[in-house]
């Protein structure tokens, strides 16, 4: 495998040559030229405007004619309702897949368009969308982002029939494909070459994502570790015993700059985040995942999962004091019905003994809760956990249990052993999942004993144990990784991965990669998370559009077994949305930024009446920014627009 040059800056991989800009999106659909290479807000809003309305003559000619806004949604209700009819005529020569385009198109602007969803989010799209008739638009050059207008440039083609899913320069006709006029070996043989062309292309992308089991990065990976060693005047033994990583945890800029090749962002980032205080941790085995120099470029996931953004070190200097409160974006502190225990859902509780972790996630969704890496004062006191486990004698109906933190892995080991022995006294808990990141930052942490002691509370039939870890890209996917999981599936426990999706895994068919690689190992896909909500992690997150679009352009291409996993948002204080489920969002409004506002409903819909949840995602123009500045091709990508 060859290396390939790339630049770097944190989080981030461009490709050789590759200059960046910070407004790469210079057409609609990625098909017509429009110029608006200048930062944003400050582009030709009238080049972008001109597509809007080539995009539907018709609601520009209803708009232009409004009187006012109410007038302009009274005449837009009455097109959308005369455009859904006309989809049901005879003689609508679209195909019935564009229809159902036409149709979600429809409904979403209807929602769009509704008053009640203008009050809640207190902004009116058709507003702004009416006040661009205007001949004169120079007031709003600095109230409207390109990402706004192409949103409704897509909606409106949606609305139309144009939406150019299927074919990039003409709409989708009634028609039947070759293989479905013909019988018997030839249309078994025409649809065979439509399959080999997906699966031909599909391989192709996946060629660009090694890993962590291929012969190169192997290889390269041993001078790792062997520089690493010589760095701490370990041996080799050393390597393999699981205490002297814990015991050697970087935990400043120091070893890395002797180490690895840094950016100048990244040296100050880590620098201003220690002398800060900000937890920061990586462990000498994670490091030698890291390419030494950055003109490789394949870790960029690996060096984004621990090495924070400058933007984050800031959000968390300025938020020191109330940092508990300020970043509890799931709400924990009104999900805890007692110290330790948290609890969204009839049959499950999550059980937290040990706050901290061998290394610290930049993006983990409990940061604001842990003080440092290998906090000492990490473990939860044991008359803090005998009150939990109290609460747990009296709440029988949970019988599925989360132990997580922090990464009970790290704790001792019979630390853990007589937490693992308390609660499978209970005899209302038939399952025990305990949560950790070791089998992927410190595999070592999984020996024989270890395995065998956490295997030995399964009772098939009657208890199950079994091991959530977190692999975030297929770079991390090593033989040790490969070791320590086979021991554990060998000694009769499941391992489950939850992905976090974010703009670093989040290319054209990165994700599936992941789920192959994973499956190769004996890990099942459990659960991809949608990044979310949390402003001083905003760097990382991908629009709900784009997991969406994996679910069904790329995952959708690999057999069941290997796309177990489940796409979901985690709502804040309520539990898990299921993503591909329509009924449990919609949106509801586009924002002058081109943020999307999704009304997310809760799991109990259907059996309480609980409130939803507004939420404003990150803009797709934005998104589709950053991966052209990575070299990303963003024709790759131009259905994205389409899922709502």
């Amino acid at each position: 495998m060859e290396k390939k040059a790339s630049s770097r800056k944190t989080g981030t991989m461009e490709k050789p040559g590759k200059k960046v800009l910070h407004t790469r999106i210079i057409d609609d659909v990625f098909t017509d030229a429009v110029d608006a290479v200048k930062p944003r807000f400050h582009v030709n809003i009238d080049a972008y405007v001109d597509r809007l309305w080539e995009a539907s003559p018709k609601i520009y000619e209803l708009l232009k004619n409004s009187k006012d806004l109410e007038d302009a949604r009274i005449k837009m209700y009455e097109f959308l309702e005369k455009a859904e009819r006309r989809i049901f005529d005879v003689d609508n020569d679209l195909h019935i897949l564009e229809k159902s385009t036409v149709r979600e198109a429809i409904r979403v602007m209807k929602s769009i368009i509704g008053p009640v969803n203008e009050y809640r989010t207190e902004f009116s799209a058709l507003e702004l969308l009416l006040k661009l008739t205007d001949p004169d638009k120079s007031n709003l050059q600095e109230q409207v982002s390109p990402g706004f207008i192409l949103e409704f440039i897509n909606l409106f083609r949606g609305i139309e029939g144009r939406s150019n899913i299927y074919f990039e320069s003409k709409q989708a006709k009634k028609g039947i494909p070759d293989f479905l006029q013909m019988s018997g070996r030839a249309a078994s043989e025409a649809r065979t070459n439509i399959l080999n062309e997906l699966s031909s292309n599909m391989y192709k992308y996946l060629r660009k994502y090694p890993g962590g089991l291929e012969e190169d990065v192997i290889t390269w990976r041993k001078a790792n570790k062997k520089r690493i060693l010589k760095y701490f005047n370990a041996e080799e033994k050393d390597w393999d015993d699981y205490q002297w990583h814990l015991k050697n945890v970087i935990k400043d800029s120091a070893p890395l700059i002797e180490l690895i090749e840094l950016t100048e962002e990244q040296k100050e980032a880590i620098t201003r985040a220690t002398k800060n205080k900000i937890p920061f941790g990586i462990t000498p085995y994670y490091l030698s995942l890291m390419d030494s120099k950055l003109n490789i470029g394949y870790d960029h996931a690996i060096r984004a999962q621990v090495i924070p953004p400058p933007d984050y070190v800031d959000t968390l200097i300025e938020s020191k004091e109330n940092r508990g409160i300020q970043f509890d974006f799931m709400g924990e502190h009104d999900t805890s019905p007692i110290d330790l225990m948290t609890r969204r859902y009839p049959g499950i509780a999550i059980l937290k003994p040990y706050n901290t972790c061998a290394q610290i996630c930049v993006y983990c969704q409990r940061n604001w809760e842990i003080d440092e890496v290998l906090d000492p004062k990490a473990m939860a006191r044991k008359e803090e956990i005998k009150r939990a486990l109290q609460w747990m004698d009296d709440n029988p109906a949970v019988g599925d249990v989360l132990i997580t933190g922090g990464d009970p892995c790290v704790m001792n080991t019979q630390t853990l052993k007589s937490i693992l022995e308390q609660v499978t006294a209970k005899k209302h808990v038939y399952r025990i999942r305990i949560g950790s990141r070791t089998p992927v930052v410190l595999p070592q942490r999984w020996n024989q004993e270890f395995v065998d002691m956490i295997a030995s509370f399964q009772i098939p039939g009657k208890r199950q144990i079994s091991i959530i870890t977190h692999f975030e890209h297929n770079y991390e996917i090593t033989p040790e990784a490969m070791q320590a999981v086979q021991r554990i599936r060998k000694a009769g426990m499941m391992v489950y991965n939850q992905e976090v999706f974010t703009v670093e895994n989040s290319r054209r068919f990165e994700t599936v990669k992941l789920r192959l690689d994973l499956k190769s190992i004996g890990v099942d896909p459990y659960y991809t998370f949608n990044m979310k909500g949390k402003e001083e992690t905003k760097r990382y997150m991908v629009p709900i559009a784009r997991i969406l679009q994996e679910r069904k352009e790329e995952a959708r291409l690999l057999p069941g077994l290997d796309r177990t996993d489940e796409p979901v948002f985690n709502v804040p204080k309520l539990g898990k949305n299921q993503l591909m489920a329509w009924q449990d969002h919609r949106l509801v409004m586009i924002l002058p930024n081109g943020a999307r506002v999704y009304e997310f409903h809760p799991w109990e819909k259907n059996i309480q009446p609980v409130p939803p949840y507004n939420y404003i995602d990150v803009p797709i123009y934005d998104y589709l920014e950053e991966l052209a500045a990575r070299g990303e091709n963003i024709r790759d990508y131009r259905n994205i627009w389409f899922y709502y």
